[in-house]
């Protein structure tokens, strides 16, 4: 499964919306995703995981990207 990952950059800032970053992760689970992550200093706002036609239409993004972890 394929999930989107809205973080901040900065592990000990409050989010601001302005600041979201995503990537996309490829796991079995939103717990797999978080363990995949946490060696890196962010701040995860939101895991959702991409399917179907909201996955489809991510893939036509030119910064649809899956990250190897």
């Amino acid at each position: 499964m394929i999930f989107k990952v809205y973080y901040q950059e900065d592990a000990y800032e409050v989010p601001v919306r302005e600041n979201t970053k995503t990537m996309f992760i490829e796991a079995e689970s939103q717990v797999e995703v978080r363990q995949k992550l946490k060696e890196r200093k962010i701040n995860i706002e939101y895991i959702q995981r991409v399917e179907g036609a909201f996955l489809e239409y991510e893939k036509l993004n030119e910064d649809y990207k899956v990250l190897e972890i």
